[in-house]
């Protein structure tokens, strides 16, 4: 009898498996997915930042048929090696390991990239996969800066390669319900949109004061083009978001994706007329963040005004701690990723209550894969859309930081005022340049 089993004999196995209600082991499941997928439908695919959200990008799109991890990346040599380890295990097959993504971009048989890195990576590793022939999923906010959101929506236009941002609620049937109710006029006329995000990761409470980088960690790397800084494990394990070279706070993290559904509730598709902010580390004063821990910003539009705040205090109106609400004439909707509520005004509509129904990430992920196969170009979340609101949250950073009321001309791409302007591309370290298109 031969040792080798055929594709169609390994298939018939696993049915006859699945049949009998045999539960498989993750690592013959994830094979038997492979082999129901023509070669030609396989899309092999390459992590750039294997920590938290990444590797939950990753792990999604694992559970899709035809789909192969072939490489992942990271500066955290120990992270490479603990995930490739999974990775063999869950999946059945070792991926080849990196430390610099260059080196990655080089494969030929690389069909996509998830990059999953600190803000501050995310233009030039896209634009360059870009360049390379590779498509992207991107992690939110697509990039530390207005100026970079500009590259990268140049850079997707000039080689025409599919691209998704990981704004996963425009894969929600929940969020698409919202839409729906607001563009039935239910509401009434909406002139106030409220959207807050409260969460205690903003405080950072104390720095790590290393003497030395540790073993097997490329902090240099890590930097890239961010200017030169002396190490912290408080950068490299997650609060880098805390940091204006790295991120924007509370502001770009959780702002990119409630703001997006403000934006798309009100049919919102170019910069508003003006922008003012305060903010401030208010909460904790001793707070080691950059950023700010408490925020207000106040967008100004013809007929309605949107208010943005953060907290580091997790508590908020109708007792979320993170939502958005849409106050109209005939009732005020509620929304957050928990669910959706109306309540009427003086009784004109129904109150009712919405919970989520499907798998809002998974279905984002399957998005991205459907889409690198037929071609098409507009996904859920196109990287247009992705910098449309980052280019928002990055707005109202900006009118904070620097106190003055804003206009910005998206067509100029200058604020008129000096002091703001200075905030719309950062300085690249050498030997690291801005992409161009």
């Amino acid at each position: 009898m031969s040792l080798m089993t055929t594709r169609r004999d390994f298939l018939r196995q696993t049915a006859t498996a699945m049949a009998a209600g045999i539960v498989l082991p993750e690592v013959l499941r994830a094979k038997a997915l492979r082999a129901s997928v023509s070669a030609s439908d396989q899309i092999n695919v390459a992590l750039i930042g294997c920590r938290s959200m990444g590797w939950y990008d990753l792990s999604d799109m694992m559970k899709h048929p035809g789909v192969n991890c072939v490489g992942l990346c990271d500066i955290d040599r120990n992270m490479l090696q603990n995930r490739a380890a999974e990775a063999e295990k869950a999946w059945g097959r070792r991926p080849e390991l990196y430390g610099d993504y260059r080196r990655l971009l080089e494969r030929k048989d690389l069909d996509a990239v998830i990059i999953a890195t600190p803000d501050h990576w995310h233009c030039l590793m896209m634009a360059e996969a870009c360049a390379a022939g590779k498509d992207v999923y991107v992690e939110k906010p697509v990039a530390n800066s207005i100026a970079e959101c500009d590259v990268m929506v140049g850079a997707q236009q000039r080689y025409q390669r599919v691209v998704q941002v990981g704004q996963q609620q425009r894969s929600s049937r929940l969020w698409q319900e919202m839409k729906n109710y607001i563009d039935s006029g239910r509401l009434g006329k909406i002139a106030r949109v409220n959207i807050w995000a409260n969460f205690g990761y903003a405080n950072v409470q104390t720095m790590g004061r290393e003497a030395s980088v540790p073993d097997g960690v490329d902090f240099q790397m890590w930097l890239g083009p961010a200017p030169e800084r002396q190490f912290s494990s408080t950068y490299i394990h997650g609060l880098w978001r805390m940091f204006w070279d790295y991120g924007g706070g509370l502001m770009t993290d959780w702002g990119v994706h409630l703001l997006d559904m403000g934006l798309w509730g009100m049919n919102v598709s170019g910069m508003p007329q003006r922008v003012v902010a305060s903010g401030a580390n208010h909460a904790n004063p001793r707070n080691c963040a950059e950023t700010f821990d408490t925020l207000t910003v106040l967008y100004a539009f013809p007929d309605f005004i949107m208010q943005w705040s953060n907290s580091a205090l997790e508590s908020g109106p109708y007792g979320r701690n993170y939502g958005l609400e849409f106050k109209g004439s005939e009732g005020t909707l509620i929304v957050n990723r928990e669910g959706m509520e109306i309540i009427p005004l003086d009784g004109k509509l129904e109150a009712q209550t919405w919970k989520p129904t499907n798998d809002e990430h998974l279905d984002h992920t399957s998005n991205f894969l459907d889409c690198i196969r037929s071609r098409r170009l507009d996904t859920a979340c196109p990287i247009s859309n992705g910098s449309f609101c980052a280019k928002y949250a990055h707005l109202g950073n900006i009118a904070a930081r620097t106190g003055e009321s804003l206009t910005y001309d998206d067509q100029k791409h200058t604020f008129h005022n000096k002091a703001a302007d200075r905030l719309v591309a950062p300085t690249y370290r050498k030997p690291w340049r801005m992409f161009k298109p």
